[in-house]
């Protein structure tokens, strides 16, 4: 009867005693990344930090030229149209003078013409465009019609036209490289403009009573800034390319080094025709790979400003780490029923 009271006892104590359930660890959810401004995320983009290196690489040959290939770049060292060889990397001209020191050195003409001739273009293009598109009526007309007529005339033509009634040089392309190519950018900054002063921020300034120039350049230019930086790109690798175009049609200063007149010379020399392919090739080369690094940085650009690209981008980087992830089920701890004595 003693033994029966204790067994009744005790599961009373076990029924009124609640069971603490067994700790489960869940996991903890992975701290939210800070997100990343503009120039961060440019930092991050692949395509824009290759082409800065790029760039970069390039623009320091141009400064330090002088410690790179010391000397005379037009001196004649050797006889003419060697081969590569240790005393003469890549060989020699036609008419006897380092390729590799040419080279170096005409990295500064090439570059400096194509990084003046795309700030001059986008400077001319940005003051037309957003001035017509801003005050618009008459001033439209009138800027609209000089656009026009600059974007009809055939460019090659006028280039070649223009450049051979002028001094030849460096200044004269760029001068003329300039004054032929603004109007595609100013059509595009006329439109952007024509969208944007219909904002409401541009309401308040001119209710607030700011002047046109602070509207244009204080409010409406910051929100065109990657549409500027894609202009300038675009410019700057039209102008080295048509530079060493215009070079090589002798319409420059062939007696400056550059990587248009050591086109120049090449074809000059019949270089093609006899084979010596180290007189125009490293030329090409550099000219390709400035433009291929100034085409990456723009695609970097367009990812990075526009929102449709980069919500492709996020959505596509977003499935990819969801497919790396493990997707078995959670596991889900069942409390076990007595099994029947």
């Amino acid at each position: 009867m003693a033994l029966n009271d204790q067994m009744i006892e005790n599961e009373q104590a076990e029924t009124s005693t609640p069971k603490q359930p067994t700790p489960v660890a869940t996991p903890t959810a992975p701290a939210a990344k800070r997100p990343l401004g503009a120039f961060g995320r440019f930092m991050r983009n692949g395509k824009a930090v290759f082409g800065l290196s790029i760039l970069l690489a390039f623009t320091l040959v141009g400064i330090f030229a002088p410690v790179i290939a010391p000397g005379n770049p037009s001196a004649f060292v050797a006889r003419p149209n060697q081969p590569p060889s240790r005393e003469h990397w890549f060989g020699t001209t036609g008419q006897g003078q380092d390729v590799f020191k040419q080279t170096v050195w005409g990295t500064r003409i090439s570059l400096g013409v194509g990084f003046a001739v795309g700030f001059l273009v986008t400077l001319f293009g940005l003051v037309i465009g957003m001035t017509a598109g801003y005050f618009g009526g008459r001033v439209d007309d009138i800027l609209s019609l000089i656009t026009n007529i600059v974007l009809v005339i055939p460019g090659l033509p006028l280039l070649v036209t223009i450049a051979a009634f002028l001094p030849p040089g460096p200044i004269t392309i760029m001068l003329v490289l300039s004054f032929t190519s603004w109007a595609w950018n100013a059509r595009v900054f006329r439109s952007q403009t024509l969208s944007l002063r219909e904002k409401d921020f541009v309401s308040a300034s001119l209710v607030s009573g700011e002047s046109s120039a602070y509207i244009i350049f204080r409010e409406i230019l910051p929100n065109m800034t990657s549409l500027v930086a894609a202009a300038y790109l675009s410019s700057t690798l039209y102008g080295i390319g048509a530079q060493a175009g215009l070079e090589f049609l002798g319409l420059g200063n062939v007696s400056l080094v550059s990587w248009g007149t050591l086109l120049y010379w090449a074809g000059n020399n019949a270089g093609l025709l006899t084979g010596a392919w180290w007189t125009f090739v490293p030329a090409g080369l550099c000219i390709a790979l400035v433009a291929f690094a100034l085409a990456m940085v723009n695609y970097a650009m367009d990812e990075i400003t526009n929102p449709r690209l980069r919500a492709e981008k996020e959505t596509a980087r977003v499935l990819k780490e969801s497919s790396l992830r493990n997707s078995r089920a959670t596991p889900v701890i069942r409390q076990a029923t007595p099994s029947a004595e």
